[in-house]
């Protein structure tokens, strides 16, 4: 098998590109200047109508524990039952890693575009975020989890109604090694029209 996250062209990173796991990340992130070229190759998707249908949300520092204290509050209150380790599990989601960044779909009615193709644009950003911050060294994973679907949790990020998280991009450095996992044969999930 070839080596994962071969970044000696462009195809081979295609073939081998694996996902770090969050739950295993650490210090470093990226750097600001790593973050700004991540940033700039996200934006570099198909996006039909130039709408720019996404923009990004980054939780660095101190804001993740922050955010982590009313991603608790908001767990507890959804789920008064639970104790303290599923607590303090929800509290230290963004902790996982140095920098997560949130991929905000900002999809609406337009008279030419459909809403369907700019959603497929931010999931195309969020797809250009992992092949940069790859190309880069940098460990990263895209989640969504349930804080990507709660209506309070969107308030607190500051989204308009009919925005909806695309993905959690984490970036750090993986602390355990890299494990590929079985493919599926595109050829067997290909078929030709004829008609």
């Amino acid at each position: 098998m070839s080596q994962l996250n071969d970044t000696s062209s462009i195809l081979a990173l295609l073939h081998t590109r694996k996902s770090a796991s969050a739950k295993a990340m650490g210090e470093p992130g990226p750097g600001p200047d790593q973050l700004a070229e991540i940033l700039r190759c996200a934006v570099r998707v198909p996006d039909h109508g130039k709408l720019n249908p996404w923009r990004f949300i980054v939780f660095e520092g101190s804001a993740r524990e922050r955010f982590g204290a009313a991603l608790r509050a908001r767990w507890q209150e959804l789920h008064p039952d639970h104790g303290e380790s599923a607590l303090s599990f929800v509290q230290g989601m963004l902790l996982r890693a140095p920098t997560v960044i949130a991929v905000v779909s900002t999809a609406a009615d337009h008279p030419k575009i459909p809403v369907w193709e700019q959603v497929l644009s931010a999931g195309a950003v969020c797809q250009n975020m992992l092949l940069a911050a790859t190309a880069l060294g940098i460990g990263c994973q895209w989640n969504t989890d349930w804080i990507a679907y709660d209506t309070e949790v969107a308030k607190l990020m500051g989204l308009a109604r009919h925005e909806k998280v695309a993905g959690l991009i984490y970036l750090g450095t993986p602390s355990a090694p890299l494990e590929d996992r079985p493919r599926p044969d595109p050829l067997a999930l290909t078929t030709r029209w004829t008609g």
